[in-house]
């Protein structure tokens, strides 16, 4: 399997450089090829200029490269900190301009019974995607009731609007929370956890998003038609089970 990893943290001995540098042994060792988007190292020009957008012949030679890695991949695996609710900005960044028109989004054509290729198709269909995330806070934190909101809650602009909306299945994310507070046995643990995520990249069911074209949406006002999930709102609505995945 071809695993990408788009890796965003500027500190090259913080606890996430350390679980990158391990989740590429991992895979390697089990006979993977890794390829590695350090945004930070690559010094990553995370502003989209106006001449980029949006015709394809304006795509520079750093968008095409991390293009052909997607395309190269079978899995994608975002990892990032938490920060002030979403990725850093660098993060973003590389979504905005590596997202191009055509590439990204613009997919298809609309019409009355097709709104495009997205959600759930596009250029990116049949490969994975995971969040790899790290969090100051506790997990009762991000928890239904957590003072944060549901982990699930925050990360569905991500996992629905960035991962799914191009076509990649999405795997539940695999969380480290308060890691301000980690000592030998604690990160040995989560290493652990994480080998066994890596492990399964291939097997593990993803979130089951509701794919955009197969008969629940109302096109072309792309609202879910009255007999689906009935009573539900936000974003289980777009779940076809309860998120007990997650």
């Amino acid at each position: 399997m071809n695993v990408l990893i788009v890796y965003a943290h500027p500190d090259p001995n913080s606890l996430n450089a350390a679980l990158k540098h391990y989740a590429i042994q991992r895979l390697q060792t089990a006979g993977h090829a890794v390829q590695v988007s350090d945004l930070y190292a690559m010094e990553w020009n995370a502003k989209l200029a106006a001449s980029e957008i949006p015709k394809l012949e304006n795509h520079r030679a750093d968008i095409l490269r991390e293009q052909e890695k997607l395309l190269w991949a079978d899995t994608v695996i975002f990892q990032f900190p938490l920060w002030w609710f979403s990725m850093p900005a660098i993060m973003k960044g590389w979504v905005e301009r590596v997202y191009t028109l055509g590439f990204g989004y613009g997919v298809g054509e609309h019409s009355d019974v097709r709104w495009g290729d997205r959600y759930g198709e596009g250029t990116l269909t049949g490969k994975r995607a995971m969040l790899m995330v790290t969090a100051g806070g506790w997990e009762s934190h991000y928890s239904p009731r957590g003072i944060n909101g549901a982990v699930d809650e925050l990360l569905f602009p991500i996992h629905h609007g960035i991962l799914y909306y191009p076509g990649m299945e999405v795997l539940p994310p695999f969380m480290v929370y308060r890691t301000g507070h980690m000592d030998d046995a604690r990160y040995a643990a989560i290493c652990e956890e994480l080998g066994q995520r890596l492990d399964t990249l291939a097997t593990t069911p993803p979130i089951p998003f509701r794919r955009q074209n197969h008969g629940d949406y109302d096109i072309p006002v792309m609202t879910l038609k009255s007999e689906i999930a009935p009573g539900v709102e936000g974003f289980k609505a777009h779940l076809h089970q309860p998120p007990s995945l997650l």
